[in-house]
């Protein structure tokens, strides 16, 4: 029997990418109704139990509400454990909704300042760089001067495995018309930046709906919310909310791409079943191999 390999081997690395879980203090619920706190426990349970193991778990923004102290403590105390079962890191990323005193605090366990949270976190060559883009005291974006000059020089340098820039605010259009008065603002500017370096996708949030396109010749995938999202059936150039259609997205790194899955927080009634044993004996039985992640140690070219 001729084996043959599949079109592309196991990812070199696997995160999450998680937006916009707005929790609030003392358990408090959004629109009295929503239960920020509960959608996020079933999204960890339900990874969990599907034995998915990703290195880093990246929030891009609106994690608390009000930016209360306590609900950062109360995101924690969902977060830090299931991370540890995982086995993952959390990469926080600032959002407009968030505070950057009890941001940091709370989240970073760093001294409560009011600086911009940028920062680099390596995973295994793979580097993820945390852009705030917000603006204290008001919810549009922005990544003044100074922000400018440090990314540009971050990304003088290639990372072995690429980059991927993690921001809140998407520098994309958005659907919903009244998304124009909190977008990022002069994205040209970020642009310039961006063009010719190593950076191989943009993570982002803020909209509360699943959405892509590409920024400077970079691929962008905005994660939906955890919360509530905004339901796009709704009149052309209105706003509705909706306590439903919750997702997150899996975030698959290849060699050659990077793969972007939406996954929803309610699941359905299921109608079939294969395990991953049986998945793999029909493989075997069809003489398809699947390569094992490359892990490349040569920086990307291109």
């Amino acid at each position: 029997m001729t084996i043959r390999s599949a079109e592309h081997p196991r990812p070199d690395h696997f995160l999450l990418h998680i937006s916009d879980t707005h929790l609030l203090a003392d358990g408090g619920r959004l629109y009295d109704r929503v239960a920020s706190e509960a959608h996020l426990r079933r999204l960890f349970e339900g990874l969990a139990a599907s034995g998915a193991r990703p290195e880093a778990i990246v929030f891009t923004g609106d994690l608390a509400d009000r930016g209360e102290p306590d609900a950062y403590r109360r995101l924690r105390a969902i977060v830090d454990p299931a991370a540890a079962e995982l086995g993952a890191r959390a990469i926080w990323v600032m959002g407009n909704h968030d505070e950057r005193r009890a941001f940091r605090a709370g989240l970073l366990d760093e001294p409560a300042t009011a600086e911009p949270v940028d920062r680099v976190v390596d995973l295994d060559g793979l580097r993820v760089v945390v852009l705030d883009t917000t603006v204290p005291r008001h919810h549009h974006g922005a990544v003044d001067g100074r922000q400018l000059d440090w990314l540009a020089d971050v990304l003088s340098t290639r990372a072995p495995h690429g980059t991927i820039l993690a921001m809140h605010h998407p520098p994309l259009p958005s659907v919903i018309d009244l998304a124009i008065s909190v977008e990022l603002r002069a994205q040209h500017r970020l642009a310039e930046v961006l063009v010719g370096t190593d950076v191989r996708t943009i993570l982002a949030g803020h909209l509360h709906h699943s959405s892509s396109g590409t920024f400077a010749g970079i691929p962008v995938s905005v994660a939906s919310a955890t919360c509530y999202t905004q339901d796009l059936t709704v009149p052309v150039g209105g706003l509705r909310a909706q306590d439903a259609a919750r997702s997150y997205n899996l975030v698959h790194v290849y060699p050659a791409t990077v793969l972007h899955s939406v996954v929803p927080l309610e699941a359905g009634p299921p109608l079939d079943m294969v395990s991953a044993e049986e998945t793999a004996a029909r493989l075997r039985r069809a003489g398809v191999r699947m390569p094992e992640p490359a892990r490349r140690l040569e920086p990307l070219l291109g």
